[in-house]
């Protein structure tokens, strides 16, 4: 323990941990597998940036977002701090400069988006027997469960890594795993220590609810009402931080175009722009220029601001696991804050917008199940993900849904093995797992109790007691 408040004291200026991230700390340090569920601002990532300094070895941080990977490589290198970053935009010269430090065993941290840390370039550097990994850290674990049934295949191969480093490794080394999450149902935790092959993981699952955030949802029925919402509320909080979600690219540039033109310090923030442009913005919200940012999904993963007095939606979200992230960046600090969600009518789903961008991720899992069963009788019993991704373009997509079903292993993370079974698979049980997800935040919309208490049973976690209500919602209030 004093080695732990030593380190937290040297590299990030703190006397004290928060609960239960010291029980995290040392579970990690005993090597043990684990699996932490917790909320927004509660401090996670440097529940295994900690440990990572306190070990001998290298630890691998997988994360599904490139803003999230590049907000923490960079406050870790400000902070001296030995560590790496991979993904798919890196300059070839940083990239090669990367590997080279990664070779010379001077790296404690290494950032990697899960398709890099497949490519042949870092994988050979990884398999290398005196490079000492000491644990994986899967962050944003939930997205395992969404993604990796269908935009991000490579997901599902993760549970295979640690199996196949071990082959390379010296007979007694030991590599933990740890899968770090914000958002997980008591199924969604289920997936991710199934898929990831968790041993006897140690699970700190914590309660998301924050007393100080005041929920609310207002029906809107046209796009002039939607705005005129939007500026409203907006307008209740002179010159404090805030952040305007929305679903697109397109509608952040254009919101945020509109709403400069009234005279408000704001900006669009989206994947689609180059790092120093996102890194710009942030900094420009961080230090106050900028009022508030009209940003998608990509923006707040990482990036810390605890005086955060409110959050709009402007559309609701695809997922109830997005909204709740997403209302978690505002309030860290304690005081009093609101979240917005602007929803037209009951179910949020007729205005057009919403019934289009609804109707496109319901109907991709009808695609994805249509590709997938059509591939299924011509791929091969087994082989190598690459070379039938060459010869079946898509069959990675296939092979992620196929093994979602139980229908195949991962023997390796790059080869595959057809199971046999008397029974079909059982597609119906996954569509109706995914359209469980998709139909969360419709479910939210049109409850009509208390907000929290929906949010907390949705995702595992029992009201304090029975006929518990938050009192601070809009539906405690008007009740």
């Amino acid at each position: 323990m004093d080695r732990i408040q030593a380190k937290l004291q040297q590299i990030w200026g703190y006397d004290e941990l928060r609960s239960p991230q010291r029980e995290i700390i040392e579970c990690l340090l005993a090597d043990r597998d684990a699996l932490i569920v917790m909320p927004t601002g509660g401090g996670k990532s440097l529940c295994f940036q900690l440990p990572a300094l306190l070990s001998d070895g290298i630890t691998l941080v997988i994360s599904p977002l490139v803003a999230l990977m590049e907000n923490q490589v960079q406050e870790l290198t400000e902070k001296a701090v030995a560590v790496g970053l991979l993904h798919s935009e890196i300059p070839t010269a940083q990239r090669k400069q990367t590997l080279q430090s990664l070779s010379d065993r001077r790296l404690r941290l290494l950032y990697l988006s899960p398709e890099t840390l497949l490519t042949p370039a870092v994988w050979s550097k990884l398999c290398d027997p005196e490079l000492k990994i000491d644990r994986l850290i899967l962050d944003e674990a939930h997205c395992l469960v969404h993604w990796g049934e269908t935009f991000r295949p490579t997901y599902r191969r993760l549970g295979a890594i640690r199996a196949t480093l071990l082959q390379h490794k010296p007979i007694d080394t030991k590599i933990s795993i740890a899968a770090f999450t914000a958002t997980a149902d008591p199924l969604s935790q289920q997936t991710i220590k199934r898929v990831l092959q968790l041993d006897k993981p140690a699970e700190f699952i914590l309660n998301p609810h924050r007393a100080n955030l005041q929920l609310s949802i207002q029906q809107i029925w046209t796009p002039r009402g939607r705005k005129e919402q939007l500026t409203k509320f907006i307008d209740k909080y002179p010159r404090q931080s805030g952040l305007v979600y929305v679903r697109t690219r397109d509608t952040s540039e254009e919101l945020a175009a509109w709403l400069s033109a009234r005279g408000d310090k704001t900006a669009a923030y989206h994947a689609g722009l180059s790092p120093q442009s996102r890194r710009r913005i942030e900094s420009e919200w961080l230090s106050g220029k900028l009022q508030y940012v009209v940003c998608t999904c990509a923006f707040g993963m990482g990036i810390n601001k605890s005086a955060v007095r409110w959050i709009v939606h402007f559309q609701p979200p695809v997922l109830l696991a997005e909204y709740i992230q997403e209302i978690g960046r505002a309030g860290r600090d304690g005081k009093p804050s609101e979240a917005l969600l602007l929803a037209c009518e009951s179910t949020g789903l007729l205005y057009p917008e919403d019934r289009q961008r609804n109707k496109f991720f319901t109907e991709s899992i009808d695609r994805y199940y249509h590709l997938t069963t059509t591939l299924a009788k011509q791929l091969p019993v087994s082989g190598d993900v690459n070379e039938i991704e060459r010869k079946f373009p898509q069959s990675s997509i296939a092979l992620s849904l196929l093994h979602s079903v139980d229908a195949l292993v991962w023997e390796t993370p790059f080869n595959y093995r057809r199971i046999k079974s008397d029974k079909p698979p059982n597609w119906q049980s996954l569509k109706a797992q995914q359209q469980q997800l998709f139909s969360g935040v419709p479910n939210y919309i049109k409850y009509a109790g208390c907000r929290w208490e929906y949010l907390l049973t949705a995702f595992g976690c029992k009201p304090k007691s029975p006929g518990w209500r938050c009192g601070n919602c809009d539906r405690c209030r008007r009740q």
